[in-house]
This record gives C-alpha cells, sequence and structure tokens, in this order.
C-alpha cells in the first residue's frame, strides 16, 4: 500500500510539500468525498452480507420445515372408557406445545415416541417448563383401551397422541412438533458437542456403543444419540432414559446459547439447519409463528428451563403391555389444574425433576 492509499484513511493528514495536487483548492473535499465512498461502500457490502446471512437462513429454516396434520381433526369423546366424563378446555393460560422425538429405525418405519415432552410456555414467558411422559405410562388410549402411552402413537401418530394426553391431563395441546433421533445428533456435532451430566454410567455395549462414566461427560453426536437412547443399563429403565434426556435437552440449551455459538454465525447457521431440516409441525404453526415465539423467548437460558417427569407411582405389569409405569392420577389431576391456570411453580415445587 503506497502514501497516497493512506491518504484515503487518514483525514487530518496534510499532503505533501511537493505534492503538486497541493494548488488544487478542492483536493480535500475531494479525499473526504473518496473516504466517506469507501467507508460508505464497506458498510454497504457489510449489509448486504448480513442480509444475504438472514435471508439464506429463513430460507433454509423455510424450506426444511414440514407441516403436517399431527392435531386431532375430530372433537376428543366426551367420556372415557370407563364412563368417566372428559373434559378438555378449549383453552388456557399459556401455550402448550408437545414435542415427540420419534426414533424410526428404517425409512418407510413411521418409528416409536422415544421423546414424549410437554412443553409450556406461560403467559408472561420468564420460564419454560418441560414436562417429560415416560413411554411405559399405562393410559387409556381412545379407541383401543389401555396401553402404553407410547401405543397412541403407534397406533394412530400424533394426532391420537395428542388426544390422549389431552385426556389424561386435562388441557388443551395448542401445537406439535415432532423430529427424529438423527436431529438430536447433527443439532450435538453442529455446536461441537455438549457437556451432560450422568446420574448413571454404562459401558460401550448399549446403543450405540458409547461408554458413558457417572458425571460429565463431553459427547459428540454419535455419543449424544447413545446417551438418550440407553434404557437397558439404568436402574430405573424408561424412567431413568427420561432423566438422560431432560439432561441432554438442557444441555443442548445451553450450548446453543452461549455466546461462543450465537457469536458464530456459521454455527448459529450450522444448528439452524440440523434443527429444522427433521422438523415435522402441527399446519397452524407457521414460520412466522415460530419466530414470534423465538422472539418472545429470546431472553431465556438454561437455567430458565424447568423440568418435571408426568407423575406416577410406581411400577407394574399387564398381561397385554409388560411392563408399565403406573399413573399417579392425583398427581396428573395437579398437573392438569397447574397448566391450565399457568401456576406451574406451586406444581414443581413436589414434582420438580433435578
Amino acid at each position: 500500500m503506497t502514501d497516497r492509499d493512506f491518504d484515503l484513511l487518514d483525514l487530518d493528514r496534510e499532503p505533501p510539500e511537493d505534492d503538486p495536487a497541493d494548488e488544487a483548492p478542492a483536493r480535500p473535499h475531494r479525499r473526504r468525498r473518496r473516504v466517506l465512498l469507501v467507508l460508505g461502500t464497506l458498510v454497504l457490502v457489510v449489509l448486504v452480507g448480513v442480509g444475504g446471512f438472514i435471508g439464506y437462513l429463513g430460507w433454509r429454516v423455510d424450506s426444511n420445515v414440514t407441516q403436517a396434520e399431527l392435531l386431532p381433526t375430530v372433537p376428543p369423546p366426551s367420556t372415557a372408557p370407563d364412563g368417566t366424563p372428559i373434559q378438555v378446555p378449549t383453552s388456557g393460560n399459556g401455550t402448550n406445545f408437545l414435542v415427540v422425538g420419534a426414533d424410526s429405525r428404517g425409512k418407510n418405519d413411521r418409528g416409536r415416541a422415544d421423546v414424549i415432552v410437554l412443553v409450556h410456555v406461560p403467559a408472561d414467558p420468564t420460564t419454560i417448563q418441560m414436562i417429560h411422559f415416560p413411554r411405559d405410562l399405562f393410559v387409556d388410549i381412545p379407541g383401543h383401551g389401555k396401553n402404553k402411552i407410547n401405543a397412541s402413537y403407534a397406533f394412530g401418530g400424533e394426532p391420537l397422541l395428542v388426544e390422549t394426553i389431552q385426556n389424561l391431563v386435562g388441557i388443551k395441546i395448542d401445537h406439535v412438533a415432532r423430529t427424529d433421533f438423527n436431529g438430536f445428533k447433527d443439532m450435538t456435532d453442529a455446536v461441537g458437542g455438549v457437556r451432560v451430566y450422568a446420574e448413571e454410567g454404562n459401558d460401550a455395549s448399549g446403543n450405540g456403543g458409547a461408554a458413558i462414566r457417572k458425571g460429565w461427560n463431553d459427547l459428540d453426536g454419535t455419543q449424544a444419540l447413545a446417551f438418550v437412547r440407553e434404557r437397558y443399563e439404568l436402574s430405573q429403565g424408561d424412567i431413568s432414559r427420561g432423566r438422560r434426556q431432560l439432561a441432554f435437552v438442557k444441555a443442548l440449551l445451553l450450548k446453543a446459547t452461549s455466546k461462543e455459538t450465537v457469536t458464530n454465525p456459521l454455527a448459529v447457521a450450522r444448528f439452524a439447519d440440523a434443527a429444522t431440516k427433521n422438523l415435522v409441525v402441527d399446519k397452524g404453526l407457521s414460520i412466522g409463528t415460530m419466530k414470534d415465539y423465538a422472539l418472545a423467548l429470546r431472553g431465556i437460558r438454561g437455567s430458565d428451563v424447568v423440568f418435571a417427569t408426568a407423575p406416577f407411582t410406581g411400577f407394574g405389569t399387564d398381561p397385554n403391555a409388560g411392563s408399565i409405569d403406573i399413573v399417579d392420577t392425583k398427581g396428573m389431576k395437579l398437573l392438569g389444574e397447574a397448566l391450565r391456570k399457568d401456576q406451574m411453580d406451586g406444581y414443581l415445587d413436589v414434582f420438580q425433576t433435578p
């Protein structure tokens, strides 16, 4: 770079005395105009780059997300199989999202609803409550009698699962989102791995062949997938796996909202792509609505997300369903009341998962 090139960036520098251009009185003004032109061009390039990145990100998310009929399209029955009246409110305080993680093992396999989480966003969203429903909860499934809650997904997909939970808890589910376990893997890799606390360890013979030690574990996508799938080596089977899944979700939230991630445009783009490329949502949940919720929740951090397990009293067996988790009827009623009234704090004092 020459001295004349530096002149473009130094507004206060006087031109050399032997420069013939000194005699031209308009020279300083022309130089300032050139400086402004360069700076303006740089600003324009930055704005176009940022705008292009945001535009690309929006296009990518929009093209990734699939909308489908995930909510019931017919009115639910007014009574349970045993004749008990069912009262599902048409609305409530806050918004209830049902998030389903399907573990599909083949191209034409719907998969099993191995992650069933009810996400409650209060009307004043300073916190988010996530309620995990163990897949072995023994419940009434409309049109199919009593079975594990996971069976409702096998029988009728998300609409029947929604209807089953609405009847069980006495709430209105507003939106549904489904991803598959590969989405967990890809999101983990997109943020460079996660650090997760394991209440129990397991050797490498389980799902995916990843050995997990009790305590903190740094996991890549493949290891995280094995972490959330494992249950056979855990003390309480599906219940323990559910706690692992909640621990993983919290770790992923913390990493995705960390300064390390949000200040890295490439990491943001990779995470947004990974989070949405396997995402299916109900037809009422538009991209614009999703953006509005994201904006409303922009101040939420990992510590503001509270976890609980849907209440159950213990374990049992059923001749048809096999091993089951027995529903805590009283606790489920309290959960429904807390969700409907947007008063989860009192409920979580009793039922919160650490």
